[in-house]
């Protein structure tokens, strides 16, 4: 029995062949992230994986190119298609894909902000320049005033990511993205936080002020506070 994919194939018309693409794309990640395919084991020949997934190994070999790039596979000429052992392996940038499969990641997810987020506060009140200062509490007046529960998510995001550059140090700046980045599958979701701008502004504002006073026990304490206080409140929406 061909697979579903096989009518979209067929239908030239209706979708174009990089939907088709993005489609056996996804169900592939799926499959390896599901354990079907298990780390370490070598996928089925080309001619009969295409089969089974009712596509042509041109589109095959396009969904594989993709899974390689996002660390998934790992193609070696003359032997065949493996799956690597992502969590040996694999990098931070695999998040995002991982939380889409799993929301049960975000638990792991939240745990890695709080920690990071209280050390970047505490480097941020000691580095911090004037200019930065400064540029803090433009972006934390941002967070009062934006209009409604998205944009008060992403003015408070900037915050954050002004907080990890006035650490002085670019690896936090890319920690920092990348945990916003891993959000991004379920950002609609963690929105209760955001809903009320004042609410909003009066957890952050007590972070802000101590990294702008050089206060780095009373930065860090604030950050934990405040990253505590949105978790539970993110949790509670999610559940």
């Amino acid at each position: 029995m061909a697979h579903p994919l096989s009518h979209w194939e067929d239908c030239g018309e209706a979708l174009p062949r990089e939907t088709i693409v993005d489609v056996l794309e996804g169900r592939l990640r799926e499959d390896i992230l599901a354990g079907h395919h298990p780390a370490g084991s070598y996928l089925p020949p080309e001619r009969t994986l295409a089969d089974g997934y009712g596509v042509t190994r041109t589109t095959l070999k396009h969904a594989f190119g993709r899974l390689a790039q996002a660390g998934l596979l790992e193609t070696r000429h003359g032997v065949g298609t493996r799956v690597r052992d992502y969590l040996r392996l694999g990098g931070a940038d695999l998040l995002p894909m991982l939380v889409r499969h799993s929301p049960d990641w975000m638990g792991e997810v939240f745990e890695v902000r709080r920690h990071i987020g209280a050390l970047i506060a505490q480097r941020a009140a000691a580095r911090a320049t004037g200019r930065q200062r400064a540029e803090l509490r433009t972006l934390l007046t941002a967070v009062a005033d934006a209009a409604d529960a998205d944009a008060v998510q992403l003015a408070d995001i900037e915050v954050h990511r002004a907080l990890a550059r006035a650490t002085g140090n670019r690896v936090y700046v890319l920690l920092t993205n990348t945990l916003f980045n891993a959000y991004l599958p379920v950002r609609a979701a963690l929105r209760a936080p955001f809903e009320d701008a004042g609410a909003a502004h009066g957890r952050l504002e007590p972070v802000v002020e101590a990294v702008a006073a050089g206060d780095e026990a009373g930065a860090r304490q604030a950050a934990e506070r405040y990253l505590t206080t949105t978790e539970r409140i993110m949790l509670e929406a999610l559940a």
